[in-house]
């Protein structure tokens, strides 16, 4: 299963990304195609908190906008919404001490936890940082 990355939603949504045509198509053949595809929770809630601030982009996206955009997701027959198990302190800890990470970057520890506890095979993100994670095949789909 391929899970979807907080940069490539907003890119896909935002149409002055400076991905924008690229981060569509990539997430319009996942929400169109037949095999099940992810997005986690808190890539949802992150995006959510990019495309309304209005210190990243002017003007920023309307609310109403931003929340029909990820209803329109939600409404996608195969996705699934990847959330923390009842064991997830277990993969996450074990994410932070295997990628010797710290600060921020707990942030996509939390990510590749959720993610790997779940059966995401690849991730598909513009984010180098998921390199960090040995576990989580970090793929760019824009690139190449």
């Amino acid at each position: 299963m391929i899970a979807v990355d907080t940069n490539l939603l907003v890119y896909a949504h935002r149409e002055d990304a400076p991905s924008h045509r690229g981060a569509y198509a990539c997430v319009e053949q996942l929400a169109t195609g037949r095999s099940p595809w992810a997005i986690p929770w808190p890539c949802i809630h992150e995006f959510l908190g990019v495309v309304t601030h209005p210190h990243i982009y002017k003007p920023a996206t309307p609310l109403r906008n931003a929340l029909d955009q990820v209803a329109a997701w939600i409404e996608a027959p195969n996705l699934v919404l990847l959330a923390e198990s009842a064991d997830h302190w277990t993969h996450l800890k074990d994410t932070i001490e295997r990628s010797r990470i710290s600060g921020p970057q707990v942030h996509d520890a939390r990510i590749a936890a959720i993610c790997a506890a779940n059966g995401v095979d690849e991730l598909w993100t513009a984010d180098r940082d998921f390199s960090r994670f040995p576990r989580l095949k970090a793929k760019n789909p824009l690139v190449g």
